[in-house]
């Protein structure tokens, strides 16, 4: 129903429901990242701790060539592929989700479990909440199942407008 405010289900007495915006302690989630790929037995190299830290410091989703540019600030010969390494690495292991909508980065905040979320991406400041409900990522599985189709990964991304901005 246009115009009618909704409740987001996060904040009604279920126990498979979060949600997060990429605005969070930074600090936090690259100490929770660290301990993660200990554990793994993974190798955060400098070079991916750092373009880890610039996604975390983002605030919101940020595109590749800013973290670029970023990069060069703080070295001057940081060249695309080796940003896109990172990526690569961050993305293999949980520890970031690219959204595809806008080919831009967010940090995850589960980055010790592997998880399909939804994310509601707002297209005045770009800001991009994680819905972490397992119930969508079930349903989606379980329709998929029903088709005889196997997903291999899951993207879910919806645009509009978020609070903050609808009030300004």
């Amino acid at each position: 129903m246009i115009g009618t405010e909704v409740t987001p289900v996060s904040q009604t007495a279920t126990d498979k429901t979060h949600t997060h915006h990429h605005h969070d302690d930074a600090k936090g989630f690259v100490r929770a990242v660290e301990h993660a790929s200990e554990e793994r037995g993974l190798r955060l190299t400098p070079l991916r701790k750092e373009v880890l830290e610039l996604v975390a410091a983002a605030g919101k989703p940020v595109k590749a060539y800013d973290l670029l540019d970023h990069l060069r600030e703080r070295h001057g010969n940081a060249a695309p592929p080796t940003v896109y390494r990172a990526l690569d690495f961050l993305l293999e292991h949980g520890f970031i989700h690219k959204l595809e909508s806008i080919n831009a980065f967010v940090s995850c905040h589960h980055p010790a479990e592997a998880h399909q979320v939804p994310f509601l991406i707002c297209d005045v400041c770009s800001s991009a909440q994680e819905v972490c409900d397992e119930r969508v990522a079930e349903l989606i599985e379980a329709q998929a199942k029903a088709f005889g189709f196997r997903p291999q990964a899951q993207t879910l991304e919806v645009h509009g407008i978020c609070k903050n901005c609808r009030k300004g």
